[in-house]
């Protein structure tokens, strides 16, 4: 019996390891919006537009807003230390790009099994100061099934107006998100990604594309929570992970679930071997009496 469960032990690691279970992103696709032609970024705009990341990088959190009921609130208000945040920046008046966007932050709130306002919370700040809290709020009801998900509250949609437009700007600058005002399409030209920020402002993860993987989103959400968020086995199960910056993607971090592993099974070992020396000591002649007697 005992063999058994250390071969079964042995063939889950395995299986573990060679798993190499990928959590996807698109990780080629960064969509752009306000493009010419078939996909590529206008010379006019080359450099203008893109993204940098500035991972371990705090954000300011004393820049101000104007939430969907034009309320003016700071950002320390929603990176006070409890819950990461996961930001997009978008517009009101985007053609196509932004509803994606949103609609894939949507989706990965529905279907990832965090909790919305308990676990983390979401903004979809507006780079367009001609964006008006009304704007806003229009954009916010489209989502309001995602009640059945956590608190709709904690899914913010703010905006800057000409009196805080430096606000969005500075934030922006502060995670690397470049965006540029066209005026030949009229359109904003800006990349499709949303930047995950731990409880108190650090730059932790940024994913890119319009097709959120909610594996992915959890794992990056554990990630910026910084230990804040999810139970005990979720806070082992992002030890067991790495982010592969080239995948854009979350796999088995295979050194560590070795060491887990070997580390497992000395404890197993060492407890058949602290079993069979105190049954030994309390029976010396255990061994003797269970060999089977010689034939004559």
């Amino acid at each position: 019996m005992i063999t058994r469960a250390l071969l079964t032990l042995l063939f889950g690691a395995a299986l573990a390891v060679g798993a190499q279970a990928q959590v996807t992103l698109p990780g080629d696709f960064q969509p752009l919006d306000g493009q010419d032609g078939q996909g590529a970024l206008p010379n006019r705009l080359t450099g203008a537009v893109g993204i940098t990341e500035f991972l371990g990088d705090q954000v300011p959190t004393d820049l101000t807003f104007l939430d969907e009921e034009g309320q003016e609130g700071s950002l320390a208000t929603l990176l006070d230390g409890e819950r990461p945040l996961m930001v997009a920046f978008v517009y009101h008046n985007c053609p196509m790009l932004c509803s994606l966007v949103l609609d894939a932050t949507a989706n990965a709130v529905a279907e990832t099994d965090l909790t919305l306002g308990e676990d983390y919370e979401v903004l979809a700040v507006s780079i367009d100061p001609r964006d008006t809290p009304a704007r806003a709020d229009s954009a916010k009801a489209r989502f309001v099934n995602l009640a059945a998900f956590g608190d709709l509250n904690a899914f913010h949609f703010w905006t800057v107006g000409e009196e805080h437009e430096a606000s969005v700007q500075a934030l922006a600058d502060a995670v690397g998100f470049r965006y540029a005002w066209d005026a030949r399409t009229g359109e904003y030209a800006h990349n499709a990604a949303n930047v995950l920020l731990s409880p108190t402002g650090t730059v932790t993860r940024y994913l890119y594309g319009i097709d959120f993987d909610p594996k992915t989103v959890k794992l990056g959400l554990l990630e910026a929570s910084e230990g804040t968020v999810g139970n005990a086995l979720d806070r082992f199960l992002i030890t067991c992970y790495e982010y592969d910056e080239d995948a854009q993607s979350y796999s088995l971090a295979v050194l560590t679930v070795t060491k887990i592993g070997g580390g497992l099974l000395l404890l197993v070992f060492g407890g058949l071997l602290v079993y069979f020396w105190r049954r030994e000591a309390k029976s010396p002649d255990a061994w003797a009496d269970a060999r089977p007697a010689p034939t004559p």
